[in-house]
């Protein structure tokens, strides 16, 4: 297993708890690309826990999307091991990770993407940090500031991923002059 997450079993739990706790039916695509995002469990190793899952009755398909693929949900013996066996994970890991795949799915039905890069300047002086969101093909945010380390700015895309709508927020705040406290 090369996922951070640990063992086939750990995933398995991770997954489980994320499925159980976004309360809808999920095809594999966006099952994965939601557990993706979590940065926790590697591709290959949800391939292999997902069949082992459906082989093992944890998991079942009960419906399909609107391009006819299988949605699943867990089983009430999935439920029953992702709420017994969660304790072996950590809490901060569970809790952080299930914001992020219900922001994924939030953001995936509302066509929002988000954008992020860092680029060293021609002139040799810093690093040009951008980031942005588009919402359905219209831009909400397009951001581009001067950094003077790539490591500040690996950390700046690290806390735009991880909560880009108080991002968004903030800028937005600042810019209305909603948080004057904050510039005296």
């Amino acid at each position: 297993m090369s996922s951070p997450i640990g063992s086939k079993r750990n995933v398995k739990i991770f997954v489980l708890y994320l499925m159980q706790n976004v309360h809808i039916p999920l095809d594999y695509i966006t099952l994965g690309e939601m557990v993706m995002h979590t940065d926790y469990v590697a591709y290959l190793d949800l391939a292999e826990a997902f069949h082992e899952m459906m082989d093992d009755g944890l998991i079942k398909a009960v419906d399909q999307n609107d391009k006819g693929e299988d949605c699943y949900i867990p089983t009430a013996k999935g439920i029953c091991v992702a709420e017994s066996m969660r304790r072996d994970l950590l809490p901060s890991i569970l809790d952080e990770s299930l914001a992020t795949a219900l922001r994924y799915l939030d953001f995936k039905k509302r066509g929002v993407k988000l954008s992020c890069r860092t680029e060293k300047r021609a002139d040799g002086n810093g690093y040009d940090f951008r980031c942005s969101i588009t919402e359905q093909g219209t831009t909400l945010m397009d951001v581009t500031l001067w950094v003077d380390s790539e490591l500040r700015a690996e950390r700046m895309a690290e806390r735009f991923r991880s909560k880009p709508e108080s991002v968004y927020r903030g800028i937005t705040a600042l810019l209305s002059g909603n948080v004057d406290y904050l510039l005296s």
